[in-house]
């Protein structure tokens, strides 16, 4: 049985519903097909207390998105909620349970193997999404067998880990989220802290994303000869969501009992190497804090505002500038490995030469050396807030009229 359609997207999540709300707009036929239910990934990879760290404004899509409390910020359950709402109201025409097993050209056109079925299309869409498998280091399997280890997307709240200590590896949001949740559980945390850019919640009396994005900070386009690999391991921001939304810097883990190590090296047997000097990551953070403050400063000037002075979100905290170079793991009470360290996309079914060495797609601004093959939902895609749900509503915006362009030109090629 097969299926032939204009664009296939890979994908229902925020992405795959941005896009399919933009392209039916241009009354393009289009069909997305998702592995699982709408939105997986919200469903089945958030841990239960998570909350998005963007207020509510910041997640919207483009289309029918209704928001009653623009400024509070909503649980990863509501996202999903949300998702499927929208799917609902936008007629988005997705085929859920539906797994891709290949993408493949055939015959100038693209011949996709997914749910069982064949599928032809002019176009298709990878959103499959940044967040796809956790980029555990190899050298994890020396890890003794009695070490629990856990990443993110299998983390399902601090009662479900085992009693006694806990190691989080990884100290951006999800790092100083996870570490701050299980701390509170009674749970005694070591935190392994590596790249990370300590935020304020709001500065100057302002929510930091409500300055960030008038700022510009947000609209930085994608440089030209950036290295993909750094930009999708630049380090998200230490804020939280839950509460209301919070700053989650490590001195507020400090103050909650959390104990700070340096950098996660590898591991021998139960020991755990460690660099030594914490302070050279605290340092490039706080490098990165003030960057970012001196952005808004210089926004800020220029607008002539007259909010109040903030000397506080200058000042750096006291934190510790050494830490052990091992641990033994068993010795220290640590029973169980939280890996925060971050994603890696792996795409075992794309059979097109559009990967770079390590695996990953090479595009530009959502666009493949494949005519026809488009990427859509990955980190800096084409600007600073394609990492961000507002700002993969806005690459789908701009994603949707090259589509168009393309399919007017295979017309005209096959005419």
């Amino acid at each position: 049985m097969s299926t032939a359609t204009s664009v296939l997207i890979l994908g229902a999540g925020q992405a795959g519903l941005a896009l399919s709300w933009s392209l039916s707009q241009r009354g393009i036929d289009h069909i997305l097909l998702e592995r699982g239910r709408v939105g997986e990934r919200w469903h089945a990879e958030r841990w239960p207390g998570l909350h998005l760290l963007t207020p509510n404004w910041m997640n919207r899509l483009p289309g029918p998105w209704s928001e009653a409390e623009p400024e509070g910020f909503m649980s990863a359950a509501g996202f999903a909620a949300r998702l499927k709402n929208y799917r609902e109201a936008i007629s988005a025409p997705v085929i859920t349970g539906c797994e891709v097993q290949s993408v493949e050209r055939e015959n100038g056109r693209f011949r996709v193997v997914a749910g069982g079925r064949q599928w032809f299309a002019r176009a298709v869409v990878i959103a499959t999404g940044a967040c796809d498998l956790p980029a555990v280091p190899a050298w994890a399997k020396a890890l003794p067998k009695e070490i629990i280890q856990v990443v993110p997307t299998r983390y399902r709240g601090a009662e479900a880990l085992p009693e006694g200590g806990v190691l989080v590896v990884g100290a951006s949001a999800t790092g100083v989220q996870l570490a701050a949740e299980i701390q509170a559980s009674g749970r005694p945390v070591t935190l392994a802290v590596g790249r990370h850019v300590r935020a304020p919640r709001r500065y100057r009396g302002r929510e930091i994303f409500e300055l960030l994005s008038q700022s510009g900070f947000l609209d930085a386009s994608r440089p030209e000869d950036a290295d993909p690999a750094h930009l999708m391991a630049l380090p998200s921001l230490q804020l939280t969501g839950s509460a209301g939304g919070a700053a989650l810097g490590l001195d507020r883990l400090q103050a909650m009992g959390v104990r700070l190590v340096g950098r996660a090296l590898g591991a021998e047997g139960g020991t755990l190497h460690f660099e030594p000097a914490l302070g050279a990551e605290i340092d490039a953070g706080e490098r990165r804090r003030r960057k970012l403050l001196t952005q808004l400063e210089t926004h800020l000037a220029e607008t002539g505002s007259m909010l109040p002075a903030d000397p506080e979100a200058w000042r750096a905290p006291d934190l510790p500038r050494v830490g052990p170079e091992r641990l033994h793991l068993p010795a220290q009470g640590i029973r169980t490995v939280v890996w925060a360290t971050g994603f890696r996309r792996a795409y075992p079914w794309l059979h097109l030469p559009v990967l770079n060495s390590a695996g990953e797609l090479e595009t530009d601004r959502g666009t493949t050396a494949v005519p026809g093959l488009y990427a859509l939902g990955l980190p800096f895609l084409r600007h600073r807030a394609s990492a961000f749900i507002h700002g993969v509503g806005r690459d789908a915006e701009d994603l949707a009229p090259l589509i168009a362009a393309g399919l007017r030109r295979g017309i005209q090629l096959a005419a």
